[in-house]
């Protein structure tokens, strides 16, 4: 972000501030000073936005928005003046939008920091939420894992199998634990509210995620796991997870799978006196061999021999690994991490003509990002397939800067035609198929006889009516097909073709030579 953007100028702030321990109490206002009053709030509403309309241009990488943003302030700066000025102005209701900036200000600047990098949680100390008293499982997990004098150590035995976690987070790893951070950002508006309500611990949602599918909506095992937390289908259905009747499997949602997870944690911890390590075995091995083990091992850490044996080899794995990542997140400076720089603040855009996610990722770029928009697109939107149509007018869950990317290089021009073309490009188009009359050269008497036979055919079959093409009931999968492909080809809704072939969202699979049937379609 450009330093001159966030150059707030203190003085009218200090001096307004002062004042208003000065100031006497609002007497009855003529009608020409109340409008003079309102017209000052007016004024400050607009330099708000117009301050706001900068933040995106910026994030945008628009030259424009520096200049618009120090001109957003001045304006600011001059309706403060106007109101100590003027009868009636009450400072204090307009010092709020510009606190309001001197905020965004800090908040940009723990974003683009050039000297230091500082966790999520490191770099906001009041970010903790109070706990909630009737949740001391919960509540003990949270404060030892929010604590920023780190206590985290006091919850959790950093031995040999921790450290062995977080060298290979830090070694072969890291471009997962990189992917999975940035996958979080992107996810985190939707994920963390849920965790905060049931007061568990942030790091700890980010370990399991990340060790669980790197931050991947749509991830999937072939034990039939499924979605960022990756629970099964009977687990799922246990916390209101799976099938809504649209042919989605809410496991797939990122707000659902995070209020499941939080609930699941909290019943686990309060099952196994609030030992996170069984909870985190429970979670990956199951909840009923964890509980057997925790019993026979009368309550001892995890750790013990006794205990730690009974599991299987993954869980071994999983539990030190889980909590790595936490701690990582929690302090990166220890470790010299420097995460990505995310800017994910929540927004919508309307689609202003027919698309897919695909072409989305092409027009978009990759702006501020090191992969571009495709996985925040398909993460935030998980209900449509990335090379599926979405009709004109739909509603798509972004952030600000995808907002903005939109609506300057999706709409129209240069950019939004490319990637028109590249998305709708058919293979077959580029084979070409010479026609008899274009073969020249040396060629056998029987194939010169086949040649004139044939153009003596040509005009008869030229002048007669081309029957009508009957639309097509079924259609084979070929080499390459998906779902999308086949209604983009055909002019089919995919929910209808996925529910004419039964076929589950979100990945509709289908299968080389499976036979579809096309109803529904235009053609």
């Amino acid at each position: 972000m450009s330093a001159s953007l966030f150059s707030l100028r203190p003085w009218p702030l200090l001096l307004a501030t002062a004042l208003l321990t000065v100031m006497p109490a609002a007497h009855a206002l003529s009608a020409r000073d109340k409008a003079r009053v309102d017209a000052l709030h007016a004024r400050m509403a607009a330099a708000e936005k117009r301050y706001a309309d900068a933040l995106v241009l910026v994030n945008n990488a628009d030259p424009k928005g520096s200049s618009e943003g120090d001109a957003a302030l001045e304006d600011m700066e001059d309706v403060i003046a106007d109101c100590i000025a003027q009868k009636g102005c009450q400072v204090s209701g307009l010092l709020s939008s510009y606190k309001r900036l001197l905020k965004q200000r800090v908040d940009g600047a723990g974003e683009a920091g050039e000297d230091q990098e500082l966790g999520p949680l490191e770099a906001d100390p009041d970010h903790v939420a109070p706990l909630v008293a009737d949740v001391p499982e919960a509540a003990r997990a949270a404060a030892l894992l929010n604590d920023h004098r780190h206590a985290f150590d006091d919850m959790v035995e950093y031995n040999p199998a921790v450290q062995a976690g977080i060298r290979r987070w830090l070694t072969d790893m890291r471009p997962a634990l990189l992917t999975s951070y940035e996958n979080y950002m992107n996810l985190r508006a939707v994920m963390w509210p849920e965790w905060e309500k049931s007061t568990l611990p942030e790091a700890l949602l980010f370990g399991i995620m990340a060790k669980e599918s790197n931050g991947r909506v749509h991830a999937s095992s072939r034990a039939g796991a499924a979605g960022l937390m990756q629970f099964m289908p009977a687990t799922g259905r246990r916390f209101g997870l799976g099938p809504d009747g649209t042919g989605f499997d809410t496991r797939f949602d990122a707000r659902s799978s995070a209020e499941a997870s939080a609930a699941y944690m909290n019943e686990r911890m309060r099952a196994l006196n609030k030992n996170i390590e069984y909870a985190l075995a429970a979670y990956n091995g199951g909840e009923g061999r964890a509980a057997r083990i925790y019993r026979e091992a009368g309550g001892q850490s995890f750790w013990t021999e006794s205990a730690y044996t009974q599991f299987p080899g993954e869980t071994k794995d999983y539990v030190p690994m889980v909590i790595a990542a936490a701690w990582i997140f929690l302090h990166p400076q220890q470790y010299g991490v420097e995460f990505p720089r995310v800017n994910a603040q929540p927004a919508t855009l309307r689609l202003s003509k027919s698309t897919t996610i695909y072409e989305l990722t092409i027009c978009l770029g990759s702006a501020g990002t090191r992969d571009g928009y495709m996985r925040v697109l398909r993460n935030l939107n998980p209900r449509y397939e990335a090379d599926g149509w979405i009709p004109a007018g739909t509603t798509l869950n972004a952030t600000t800067r995808i907002a903005g990317l939109y609506n300057r290089y999706c709409v129209s021009g240069p950019r939004a035609d490319l990637a028109r073309a590249l998305i709708t490009a058919d293979l077959n188009a580029a084979i070409k198929r010479p026609s008899a009359a274009s073969v020249t050269g040396s060629v056998a008497v029987g194939d010169v006889q086949s040649m004139q036979a044939a153009q003596a055919v040509a005009p008869v079959a030229a002048s007669a009516p081309r029957p009508a093409t009957r639309t097509p009931r079924t259609y084979k999968v070929a080499k390459g097909d998906t779902l999308g492909r086949i209604a983009s080809r055909f002019q089919c809704e995919v929910p209808a073709l996925a529910r004419a072939n039964g076929l589950r969202a979100p990945g509709y699979a289908i299968r080389l030579g499976q036979t579809i049937k096309l109803e529904g379609c235009g053609r």
